[in-house]
């Protein structure tokens, strides 16, 4: 990949619907040029693929961050209590009076309430607080 690649890609990042005709003109190639390369990104597995991302306050269902305080030794011996729930999306370790902050996706209030429940029912964990995603302003992750 060049520095054309490169910006062909930066400038997808921006805006995936932007046409071939303004990303030729942003990274100063012509549009032939420009769909050549898109092509190639694509069959070489570089650009797998266009998605929506919508927004929390568009998605169906209930996010939520657990922050968690546990007394094992390690965050490492207690992950696995994360990795056994499907609606984990992400379990971090942080610094601070907390040890993990865990994100969970779950279809409906009531889940992330049994999800709760069965965290806090386990008797290593000595504090467990819950953030519910109420809208989202900003994200970057390139999902």
């Amino acid at each position: 990949m060049d520095k054309f690649d490169q910006a062909i890609i930066t400038a997808l990042r921006q805006n995936a619907r932007k046409s071939v005709s303004a990303i030729a003109e942003e990274v100063s190639l012509s549009r032939s040029a420009v769909s050549e390369r898109l092509k190639k990104l694509e069959q070489n597995g570089v650009i797998r693929g266009y998605q929506v991302l919508l927004s929390e306050s568009q998605k169906d269902g209930v996010s939520a961050y657990f922050e968690i305080q546990h007394q094992c030794r390690n965050c490492a011996d207690i992950v696995h209590l994360f990795q056994a729930v499907p609606e984990v999306v992400t379990c971090h370790g942080i610094s601070g009076e907390m040890d993990l902050l865990v994100y969970v996706r779950t279809p409906s209030m009531q889940r992330l309430h049994e999800i709760r429940e069965a965290i806090d029912a386990n008797p290593a964990i000595s504090k467990i607080k819950t953030h519910v995603v109420m809208s989202e302003w900003i994200n970057n992750r390139q999902e």
